[in-house]
């Protein structure tokens, strides 16, 4: 048989070779490493027969399908460790993620925390024993009696949903059978270094009206070194979570009395909240944005017409009825922002138009997906849009671009990559129906970011129901990329409002539409520069700037002084008077992420001067009033990053 290897080598094999067998004629160091292989792109166990020509590679550790295939192997083993220490424990489902795997389980009793290392242990044992890992298949009806025999009334669910004719595949290691497609591993061995991270509950199906399960999550690697590090990085992310920083720096607060998913900010996180719109408002007035302030909620027949009651009623709060009208909180701003441009005629010379508005929308979320203030069913989006003829699609396009990486030199954003975001043109729910329309759509954004010059990568199916859109996607210091910019191109909209201006001939045409959001949600850009940060804002900010701290009761008059100077030029200040030692002050303050301290003695009164201490560089000496002021006003100014 002929068989097509990676990089597009072409080598001939005998007959009835199984993946391993490929594997090790290709390199014994390649099959040692191997997980799992790829016939024809899809994936399949090493222990896989090959029979006929095909395209053909290895999987391994470092690929996402050879990482799924160790994961789910460790899964077992997991359940497997389970089973033997608990005999009673019913067995739910195992499968890889993102970064480890996860088993749910129904105990007889409650799981702690402090039993996942005796079950750590008995898996160690599972691994030591090299247990082959063996494939076999039954019919649905052999498949139910096994599942029934063993008492697994989970699996014997799964099986009876399934159609009567299908074949089921099973696994097999030592005494262990779980009902699985795999790929898994050859034996138990490889699994070297692993780790059982936390314990959680999770609804059999997803489904709350069922049994709640007990779900353990876990990690897995071939070398300890791997594991080490991976746990290092869950510790800088536990560190830069920004739940965890807001609760420690007042930043905002949740109660499930008002709701979940609806963050409330405290007077610290207000600040920061209120200096970035200042700071996006500012950059965009200077741009001839007109900002606008529009309801927080609208009737039904708003978002039938724009579109979005079809595509997007799923994630909007249930509709409210009030003196025979239907309303319902709004999810975005665009169809008010339509409605304020039809308010009055447009000639041509007026465009473009450009509608600027921090907004409060509402997203029912579920409540699985809810995170702090990154992702939460309430958040003021960062929104405008940008109303264009035809010939002003690129130089306004390429304004929006010019914006946004303005934002990210100076916050000091690095880690971002740009995507175009297209249609399915095989999704016939998702999209607008009009073909003709997202050709032209397409084509023209196309041609726009090419002429601007950026780089970016396509990606089908990411549209938004209205047209074909550009994302700014970052990676944050911790978790998973996500997008924070975007900016959108819209034909649709237009035609659905029958908005239109007058051009130079005198005749009615459609304006075109841009939708634009800089930091995206106020929110979620909040939560990505703490966790960036962890914590320590720059001065700009800060919600506290700079904390005077007398040495002694004596100095507390000329602290309010210097304190008062501060206050007078701006600053967010105060004075520590408590009687605590120094060294507890100043460490209180290095905690709540304080820019700069001034310490005030007997000394500094004597001269009219102050001590100084940094968040970034430690003691920086004694300095004037005025000559400090003006340091920080420049660093202010200048959005300087430490």
């Amino acid at each position: 048989m002929k068989l097509i290897l990676k990089g597009g080598e072409e080598r001939e094999f005998e007959n009835g070779k199984s993946g391993i067998q490929i594997a090790e004629e290709i390199s014994p160091n390649l099959a040692r490493a191997a997980c799992a292989v790829s016939i024809n792109k899809v994936a399949h166990d090493l222990r896989t027969e090959i029979n006929e020509d095909c395209e053909f590679s290895v999987y391994t550790f470092d690929d996402i399908e050879g990482q799924s295939a160790f994961h789910h192997t460790t899964s077992h083993i997991l359940a497997q460790a389970v089973k033997r220490l608990y005999p009673d424990t019913k067995l739910a489902i195992g499968p890889a993620i993102k970064e480890g795997f996860y088993y749910d389980f129904e105990f007889s009793f409650t799981l702690r925390q402090e039993d996942l290392e005796k079950i750590e242990k008995e898996m160690e044992k599972i691994v030591s024993e090299n247990l082959p890992i063996e494939r076999f298949t039954l019919s649905r009806p052999e498949a139910i009696k096994l599942m029934q025999d063993r008492e697994e009334p989970y699996k014997v669910e799964l099986i009876e949903d399934l159609p009567e004719d299908e074949e089921l595949s099973f696994y097999k290691q030592g005494e262990f059978v779980d009902l699985c497609a795999g790929p898994h591993l050859m034996t138990t061995k490889p699994v070297k270094a692993f780790k059982l991270i936390s314990i959680a509950g999770a609804y059999w199906r997803g489904d709350e009206h069922k049994q709640m399960l007990t779900r353990i999550y876990g990690t897995s690697f071939p070398k300890k070194s791997q594991l080490e590090e991976h746990l290092a990085k869950l510790e800088e992310a536990k560190l830069r979570d920004h739940r965890k920083l807001g609760r420690e720096l007042k930043i905002f607060m949740t109660h499930d009395l008002v709701g979940k998913g609806l963050p409330m900010y405290l007077p610290n996180g207000y600040i920061i909240w209120e200096q970035l719109e200042n700071y996006i408002k500012d950059k965009e007035k200077k741009l001839g944005y007109k900002h606008v302030l529009t309801p927080p909620l609208g009737n039904v027949e708003l978002y039938k017409t724009s579109g979005h009651w079809d595509h997007y009623k799923d994630s909007m709060f249930p509709k409210m009825e009030v003196e025979g009208e239907e309303f319902v909180l709004r999810p975005m701003n665009c169809p008010h922002h339509m409605m304020i441009y039809s308010n009055e005629m447009h000639s041509y010379r007026e465009l473009p138009i450009r509608i600027g508005e921090v907004a409060r929308d509402c997203r029912f979320e579920a409540s699985g997906s809810l995170k702090g203030i990154e992702r939460a069913r309430s958040f003021c989006q960062n929104d405008a849009h940008l109303f264009v003829t035809p010939e002003q699609i690129e130089s306004e396009f390429k304004n929006v671009v010019d914006l946004i990486l303005e934002v990210y030199e100076e916050l000091n954003i690095k880690d971002f990559h740009f995507e175009l975001s297209l249609r399915d043109p095989e999704d016939k729910v998702k999209y607008y129906p009009d073909d003709e329309m997202w050709n032209n759509a397409e084509t023209k954004l196309r041609q726009v970011l090419d002429d601007i010059g950026i780089e970016y990568i396509e990606k089908i199916g990411e549209a938004a129901f209205y047209g074909p859109k550009l994302d700014v996607q970052v990676q944050p210091a911790v978790g998973n990329e996500y997008t924070l910019s975007t900016c959108q191109l819209d034909f649709c909209l237009p035609m659905r409002f029958d908005l239109t201006y007058i051009d130079s001939n005198g005749e009615k045409k459609t304006p075109v539409v841009l939708h634009r959001a800089i930091l995206g949600s106020i929110d979620r850009f909040m939560a990505y520069y703490l966790e960036e940060t962890k914590g320590a804002l720059p001065l700009w900010l800060s919600p506290l700037q700079v904390k005077v701290i007398p040495i002694t009761d004596n100095q507390y008059d000329y602290a309010k002084k210097v304190n008062d100077a501060l206050l007078a030029e701006g600053f967010r200040t105060e004075i520590d008077s408590r009687s605590e030692k120094m060294g507890y002050k100043i460490r209180e303050a290095q905690v709540q992420k304080v820019p700069y301290m001034i310490i005030v003695g007997h000394k500094e009164v004597e001269d009219e001067k102050v001590s100084v201490r940094s968040r970034y560089g430690g003691d920086l000496g004694s300095k004037s009033l005025d000559e400090l002021m003006a340091e920080l006003k420049e660093e202010v100014a200048k959005k300087i990053i430490k």
